[in-house]
C-alpha cells in the first residue's frame, strides 16, 4: 500500500483514539458470509458498517478497501481452521463458539493460547492478500516485485508471478494492527500490556509468512530438458506457518509491562524475545473444567488415547478425572484394486474399534 492512499488509511487510523471495549472481533469475518468483491459498490459506506467486529479504524479500511475485506475473512477461516489442527490434541482446542467473539472469552486473558491465535490470523490475513493480488483479484495490486535473489544462477529467468508477500504484509500490518493502535491506555496498565502483547504477536504471525517464502522454479525446454528455468516469490504451505508459530508458543516468554509502558521479560535470565517470537502476559487456565467466566469449555466429552503419555493422553486430557470407554463402528476402504481401464474398486471393511471420553 503506497502514495496517498497509503497516507489517508494513516490518516484515518490516527483519528481514532478512544478505547474499544467490545468484545467483537474482525475474526467474525471468517463466520459470516461475506460478498465477492465484484459485488460492492465502490464507496458504498452500508457494506463496511454492516460487517461485525469492525473496529472504527478498521471499518475506514474498508470503505477504501472493500474489494480486500472477501479475503480477509477467508485468511481468518485458514487461521482457525491451522489453530483447531495444531490443538486438536489439547485441553484447549481452538474451539469456536459464536459468531462475533469467535473464540469467546478466554481470549480476554493474554495466555500463550491468545498469543497464538493473534499470531495465525494475522498469519492468515498476509496469505490470503498476497495470493489474491499475484491472483488478479485486488485493483491495488499485482504480481510480487521482489529483487532477484542474489544467489540464483545467471541463466535462470526471475519474473514470474509471484505471490506478492510485501503488499499483504503491509495491509496486514494496517488493517489487524488497526485495532490496538487505536487504543489509549494508561502508561503502564494491564490494558497497554495486553495491546502491545497483542501487537507483537500480530507482528510474529506477519514475519513467519514472510520467513517462509521462497524461490519456485519451472522448467522449460523441449521433451523436459529443463534447459531453461523461470522463478518467482512463492508462500510455504500455510501448515509449514502453523508449524513454525507453534514452535514459538512453546517457547513463548512471560513478559509484564514496565512503568514506562514497556514490555519486559518475567524472568531476566532469559533473552529478550525478537519481533519473530510469541509473548504472553498471563498464565495459561488449566481448561479442565467449564468455566464460564474464563471461557474454558473444559474437556468433558473429549476423545482422549489410552495409550499416550502426551497431551492426548487420557490422563492429562481428563486432568485425573477418568474416562468411559465405549466402542464404535469404523469403516474403511479396504482391498483395492485397480481395473484396466481405468479405475479402482475397493470393498468396505468393518472395524469395531475402542474408544475412550472423558468423564
Amino acid at each position: 500500500m503506497t502514495g496517498p492512499r497509503l497516507a489517508l488509511a494513516a490518516a484515518l487510523l490516527c483519528s481514532c483514539t478512544s478505547p474499544v471495549a467490545d468484545a467483537n472481533s474482525w475474526w467474525s469475518l471468517a463466520m459470516n458470509p461475506i460478498q465477492r468483491p465484484e459485488m460492492y459498490i465502490i464507496g458504498a459506506q452500508p457494506v463496511c458498517s454492516q460487517l461485525p467486529g469492525l473496529s472504527p479504524g478498521q471499518r475506514k479500511l474498508c470503505q477504501l478497501y472493500q474489494e480486500h475485506m472477501v479475503f480477509i475473512g477467508e485468511g481468518a477461516r485458514s487461521a482457525i481452521k491451522e489453530c483447531q489442527y495444531q490443538f486438536r490434541q489439547r485441553r484447549w482446542n481452538c474451539s469456536t463458539v459464536d459468531n462475533t467473539s469467535v473464540f469467546g472469552r478466554v481470549m480476554k486473558i493474554g495466555s500463550r493460547e491468545t498469543a497464538f491465535t493473534y499470531a495465525v490470523s494475522a498469519a492468515g490475513v498476509v496469505n490470503a492478500i498476497s495470493r489474491a493480488c499475484r491472483e488478479g483479484e485486488l485493483s491495488s495490486c499485482g504480481c510480487s516485485r521482489t529483487a532477484r535473489p542474489k544467489d540464483l544462477p545467471r541463466d535462470w529467468l526471475w519474473g514470474g508471478c509471484g505471490d506478492n508477500v510485501e503488499y499483504g504484509y503491509r495491509f496486514a500490518k494496517e488493517f489487524v494492527d488497526a485495532k490496538e493502535r487505536e487504543r489509549n491506555y494508561a502508561r503502564g496498565s494491564e490494558e497497554q500490556a495486553r495491546m502491545l502483547m497483542n501487537l507483537q504477536n500480530n507482528e510474529a504471525g506477519r514475519r513467519a509468512v514472510y520467513k517462509l517464502a521462497d524461490v519456485a522454479c519451472k522448467c522449460h525446454g523441449v521433451s523436459g530438458s529443463c534447459s531453461l528455468k523461470t522463478c518467482w516469490l512463492q508462500l510455504a504451505d500455510f501448515r509449514k506457518v502453523g508449524d513454525l508459530l507453534k514452535e514459538k508458543y512453546d517457547s513463548a516468554a512471560a513478559m509484564r509491562i514496565s512503568r514506562k509502558g514497556k514490555l519486559e521479560l518475567v524472568n531476566t535470565r532469559f533473552n529478550m524475545p525478537t519481533q519473530e517470537d510469541l509473548v504472553y502476559v498471563d498464565p495459561s487456565p488449566d481448561y479442565c473444567l467449564r468455566n464460564e467466566t474464563t471461557g474454558s469449555l473444559g474437556t468433558q466429552g473429549r476423545l482422549c488415547n489410552k495409550t499416550s503419555e502426551g497431551m492426548d493422553g487420557c490422563e492429562l486430557m481428563c486432568c485425573g478425572r477418568g474416562y468411559d470407554q465405549f466402542k464404535s463402528v469404523q469403516v474403511e476402504r479396504c482391498h483395492c484394486k485397480f481395473h484396466w481401464c481405468c479405475y479402482v474398486k475397493c470393498k468396505k471393511c468393518t472395524e469395531i474399534v475402542d474408544q475412550y471420553v472423558c468423564k
